[in-house]
């Protein structure tokens, strides 16, 4: 196995990969490759990574230990806790739960402006949505938010403990655990153990050194853990023992309108895959240089946890995965599907811009097939030598899903779903859990 992982390194350049594996109640775990290109420092089991949005299962463990306590509701309106909450939509604003948040279905735009670093920052973040729009209506689609979301969660336990969701997170869960190598705040880290995270413009040039170490506070909730594969499995025994809220956080969910890329169903800070008709759990996580993947397979007692500094891919951990696998008697990963020729679509309905703050995609027909133009932003653009627009073809799945090929060798197949059709035309664009509402009707 090491060896394979070697080779999959190098042909995707990635400077290492650890990885966990949690079977019959047991840890075993390795590293290959190198913490940094620059001094290169080789990789261990006790290095640490940064988890990115894996961060949100942590945070849901946390906040499940309130609802155990009585403390507070998942379907309770958001308000009873933080009196002052507010949104553009007043409806929305007296109507938004918790159960909302965790699911990603509060609609509610990222549009908090820059809160600081300071231990204030997610009552900062609360306050500043007050105007904040709608993406789409409460409860309607499922749509990821990468920040808000989970900062409103911390928040409310901030409220309820009366100390900064660091703190709580340390209290709850790092130290009871008897975690050594996880920690929410940066400044926490032992950097003599962190991996240095890296990115890639071309495999000839190789990894070098990512300009951004570390994301900034705001993320805390849903993105700012590091960790060790054993220590992700340790709280991934958490998940498997079953314990209080764990059966609602397994059962409770809403459908993903992209099924194929991660799962077609969000539970609370989970994913729900279907492998050939087995329910896996999933949480991701990536950062600007670090990636993390973990997989629970709930009825056999296992989990996979890998964390790199270097990606995201999706061809490296299906290879690394699915021979673990393998390995382990299980059910490997589902292929993606495959283009169906047959369909007979009117490709006008699809038109249109697609977009969020800081995210822009249009979709246009050309020659009787459908593409996707992706606006980049300019700094991660510059800093990967990428041009500022990508146009992909999209290949049908079905009158709602594509597949859309990769238009670089370094990139992998995504999927997408568009969807919501009125009035002839459709209403929004999903992929990569994100979701974008049509802004400009096609021509």
């Amino acid at each position: 196995m090491r060896s394979l992982i070697s080779e999959l390194l190098a042909e995707y350049g990635i400077p290492s990969a650890q990885i966990g594996i949690l079977r019959d109640g047991e840890i075993t775990d390795l590293a290959v490759g190198v913490a940094d290109v620059t001094t290169g420092a080789p990789a261990t089991t006790g290095t640490i990574y940064q988890c990115g949005s894996m961060t949100k299962t942590w945070t849901t463990l946390a906040f499940l230990q309130f609802v155990d306590e009585g403390r507070v509701r998942l379907d309770e309106p958001v308000r009873t806790y933080l009196p002052g909450f507010r949104v553009a939509d007043s409806d929305v604003g007296a109507r938004v739960t918790a159960r909302h948040l965790l699911c990603h279905t509060s609609g509610i735009e990222e549009d908090f402006g820059d809160p600081g670093e300071d231990d204030d920052v997610y009552e900062r973040m609360v306050r500043a949505i007050a105007d904040a729009p709608q993406v789409h209506p409460l409860g309607y689609t499922h749509g990821y938010s990468a920040a808000l979301g989970y900062a409103i969660l911390a928040r409310i336990m901030e409220v309820l403990d009366g100390k900064p969701w660091d703190d709580i997170m340390a209290d709850r869960l790092f130290a009871p655990l008897g975690l050594t190598g996880t920690t929410s705040r940066h400044e926490r880290v032992d950097h003599g153990r962190a991996a240095t995270g890296h990115l890639i413009r071309s495999l000839a040039e190789g990894p070098f050194v990512t300009p951004v170490d570390h994301l900034p506070r705001l993320y805390g909730p849903g993105g700012n853990v590091t960790s060790t594969a054993r220590d992700v499995l340790t709280m991934t025994r958490v998940i498997l023992d079953g314990g209080g809220s764990i059966p609602e956080m397994l059962t409770s969910r809403v459908p993903v309108p992209d099924p194929y890329m991660f799962g077609p169903e969000w539970a609370l800070g989970l994913i729900v895959c279907d492998w050939h008709g087995r329910t896996v759990y999933a949480s991701d996580g990536s950062t600007i240089g670090q990636n993390a993947r973990l997989r629970i397979l709930p009825d056999s007692g296992t989990a996979i946890v890998m964390l790199t500094n270097g990606g995201p891919r999706d061809g490296f951990y299906r290879k690394v995965f699915n021979a673990i696998l393998a390995d382990l008697g299980e059910v490997t990963i589902p292929d993606l599907p495959v283009p169906d020729p047959a369909l007979d679509l009117d490709l006008s309905r699809y038109e249109g811009v697609y977009e969020r703050p800081g995210t822009r995609y249009e979709v246009e027909a050309v020659a009787g097939r459908l593409h996707l133009s992706h606006d980049l932003d300019p700094t991660h653009a510059q800093i990967l030598g990428k041009p500022g627009r990508i146009t992909y073809e999209l290949l049908p799945v079905s009158p709602t899903h594509f597949l859309m090929p990769p238009a670089d060798p370094l990139e992998d197949t995504q999927t997408v779903a568009i969807y919501d059709f009125a009035e002839g035309r459709a209403r929004y664009l999903h992929t990569n859990c994100r979701v974008h509402p049509s802004v400009v009707p096609g021509t």
